[in-house]
C-alpha cells in the first residue's frame, strides 16, 4: 500500500492506473495523505482500518476492490469468491458493502462467458459507474432535501456523512451544502463524534473548507443547543435502514434523535436508495460492529483511560423509525408509515 502526501483537489476515493487512490481519513485534518491500494487484500484493510468510511464511500471501495482483485487474478472462476468474501468481512452494518459486492458479483456472471479479458474490462467499468452515480446520487439527495432545512436557523448533524463518506457532495452534507446552494442562511453544529472523533476531524474540516458557518460541540452538548430553539433541524446519515425505517447510523444517533423529538425539532436522515435493507422487519436485526477498546481508551494515541479497564465500544447506534420525521433518498422523501413509503421508493 502506496502512501503520499498531496496537495491537490480533495478526492475521497478514485480509479487510477496505480491503483485504488483513497485519501486516509485517519489522518485528517493534520495531514492530508492519499494511498494507493494495488490489490484487494489491499482496499480491504483501508476499509477495516477506516482509511475510508462511510457507507456509500465503502460501497464504492468495495466495488473498486473487485475490480482490481480481477485485474490481479489469472484465474477468476477460483478468485472470484474469495475476492467478495474477504470484502465483505471488513466491517458488518453499513449495507452498501454487501450492496456493492452484490452487483459486481452479477456483472461478472453475466460477462464471464466472454472470457477474462472481457470480464476485467467489464468489472473495472461498472467499479467507475458506481463512483459516478454515487455523486450524481447525493446531488439528487441534496436537492430533494434542501427544502426540508429551515432558513435562518442553525443544523445540527452527527458523524461525518458528507464528500468523505461518500465518492462526492456527501448524504447529509449534501443536503447541508444544497440548502446553502439555494441561497439559506445557515449555520452549522457538527457533534464531535467520540470515540473516533468523524465530526470534529472530517465534518469540521470538510464545511471549513467550503465555508459553511460551522461549530464543533461535544456529544453531551447536544441536548442543551437543541432545548435552546436555536436547532432547526437535524440531519444525519446512515449506514443500514430496516424495511421499518429503523435506521443505524453512528454510535450517539438515536440520543440525538430522542432529544431532537423531546423538543420538536425534526430529525432527518439521508441516505441512498442503496442504504435501505428491506430484507430486515425492523433494526433489531441489524449486526452492530464492536470495534477496538483503544478507541474509547485512547484519544489520537494519548491513552486517557485506567489500565485494565472493561470497555465496550459498539460503532452504531439504531434510532427507532418514531423518533424519525423523514427519511430523504435520491427518489424523494420518505415519512411514516416508512414500511409503505420506503416500498413506494
Amino acid at each position: 500500500m502506496n502512501v503520499s502526501t498531496l496537495t491537490q483537489t480533495i478526492e475521497t476515493i478514485e480509479w487510477t492506473p496505480d491503483g485504488v487512490v483513497m485519501i486516509d481519513q485517519t489522518r485528517l485534518p493534520r495531514e492530508t495523505v492519499f494511498v494507493t491500494c494495488r490489490d484487494y487484500q489491499e482496499v480491504a484493510e483501508a476499509i477495516r482500518s477506516m482509511i475510508i468510511r462511510g457507507a456509500p464511500a465503502i460501497g464504492v471501495a468495495a466495488a473498486m476492490g473487485v475490480a482490481i482483485g480481477a485485474l490481479k487474478s489469472d484465474n477468476l472462476e477460483s478468485d472470484m469468491p474469495v475476492i467478495c468474501e474477504t470484502l465483505a468481512k471488513t466491517r458488518p452494518t453499513a449495507v452498501n458493502l454487501f450492496w456493492a459486492i452484490d452487483r459486481m458479483k452479477r456483472v461478472y456472471d453475466e460477462s464471464k462467458a466472454a472470457g477474462l479479458a472481457a470480464v476485467r474490462a467489464r468489472l473495472v467499468k461498472e467499479a467507475a459507474l458506481v463512483r459516478a452515480e454515487d455523486i450524481a446520487i447525493n446531488q439528487a439527495i441534496g436537492r430533494h432535501g434542501a427544502g426540508l432545512v429551515p432558513d435562518g436557523k442553525t443544523v445540527l448533524t452527527h458523524c461525518n456523512a458528507g464528500a468523505l463518506a461518500t465518492a462526492g457532495f456527501g448524504t447529509a452534507l449534501g443536503v447541508i451544502r444544497a440548502a446553502v446552494q439555494m441561497g439559506k442562511k445557515i449555520d452549522v453544529f457538527a457533534d464531535e463524534t467520540r470515540p473516533f472523533l468523524q465530526g470534529a476531524r472530517l465534518t469540521a474540516w470538510e464545511l471549513q473548507r467550503d465555508g459553511i458557518d460551522t461549530t464543533l460541540i461535544t456529544d453531551n452538548m447536544a441536548g442543551h443547543f437543541l432545548k435552546s430553539g436555536r436547532i432547526g433541524c437535524v440531519v444525519v446519515g446512515a449506514d443500514r435502514i430496516a424495511g421499518n425505517g429503523d435506521v443505524a447510523n453512528k454510535i450517539g444517533t438515536y440520543s440525538v434523535a430522542v432529544l431532537a423529538k423531546e423538543n420538536n425539532v425534526p430529525f432527518y436522515v439521508a441516505a441512498p436508495i442503496s442504504t435501505l435493507d428491506l430484507t430486515l422487519v425492523s433494526g433489531d436485526q441489524i449486526p452492530i460492529e464492536e470495534r477496538a477498546s483503544q478507541e474509547v481508551t485512547h484519544v489520537q494515541g494519548v491513552h486517557v483511560a485506567p489500565d485494565g479497564i472493561k470497555v465496550a465500544n459498539p460503532a452504531f447506534d439504531v434510532t427507532p423509525n418514531r423518533y424519525v420525521t423523514a427519511i430523504i433518498t435520491e427518489k424523494g422523501v420518505a415519512r411514516a408509515p416508512f414500511t409503505e413509503s420506503l416500498r413506494r421508493l
